[in-house]
């Protein structure tokens, strides 16, 4: 028996930006976009920016200790991290399908065209690798996004620093798109269970327990239980990440678990 559903059946990791610099000069994560999941980022220390470009443009947000910013899937982004030790609390929707890979990297469109190239170029080496090697390879592939995301300004490295609405590609942007949905629509099948089992099944509790209520009758409160996520390290798109699962495969009851 699975536990209990985390609140708004939403995930939350710990989130270390890279610091090691693109071959723009800035340092940070890279480029990408969600097809399905919102995602937000409480920021707990340093400074940097948010880049981002959606339907309106391209736009930086700042970040600094306290400030909270969210995003709709579509929106193309990418942490900077100016001071070198920005640290950030992520918010993703929909717990289990950003960890299935809802997530499409801004690699040049050759990449993107060949699902083969893309699963290459966006795969980075087990846990059985050196902390080193497996950072290389995590920097490598946001080098190869930051030049994809470049492109839809048409621009490169040099001329990085002045990436505005009017450099902007509508043309190049539109091709991205559709390429990021080629490339994840083979994998909805498997998304729309994950979503079922999770955010869906937890928004029909809620109307489930208001129809109780409604009704004068207990939702079920005795039944109430405490859960719990083990946390794993591993290298993210935007930096180190700590992360908890909390999708309903793997969550923990900790009643269960205590008399085990």
């Amino acid at each position: 028996m699975s536990g209990p559903a985390f609140p708004g059946a939403t995930s939350v990791s710990v989130l270390e930006v890279y610091g090691g610099r693109a071959p723009d000069g800035l340092a940070g994560g890279a480029p990408h976009l969600h097809t399905v999941s919102a995602e937000a980022y409480v920021v707990i220390g340093g400074r940097g920016r948010l880049q981002t470009v959606d339907g309106t443009g391209f736009a930086e947000h700042p970040l600094e200790p306290g400030s909270l910013v969210w995003f709709e899937p579509g929106v193309i982004h990418r942490v900077v991290n100016d001071g070198g030790d920005l640290e950030v609390r992520v918010v993703m929707q929909n717990a289990g399908l950003p960890e299935a890979g809802d997530a499409v990297m801004t690699f040049p469109d050759d990449v993107l065209a060949d699902p083969e190239r893309y699963r290459a170029a966006a795969t980075l080496p087990g846990a059985d690798r050196s902390d080193e090697e497996r950072l290389a390879a995590a920097l490598a592939r946001r080098d190869l996004a930051v030049e994809g995301f470049l492109a839809l300004f048409g621009v490169d490295a040099v001329d990085a620093g002045h990436l505005d609405d009017g450099h902007l590609d509508p043309a190049r942007l539109a091709r991205l798109h559709d390429r990021a949905v080629a490339l994840v629509a083979p994998r909805a099948p498997e998304w729309r269970a994950r979503w079922q089992a999770g955010a869906l099944a937890a928004a029909l509790e809620t109307g489930r327990r208001l129809d109780a209520l409604e009704a004068g009758r207990d939702p079920g409160l005795a039944d109430a239980r405490v859960a719990a996520s083990p946390a794993a390290d591993a290298f993210g798109m935007c930096g180190r990440l700590r992360t908890y699962r909390t999708d309903p495969a793997v969550r923990t009851d900790l009643a269960e678990e205590t008399h085990a």
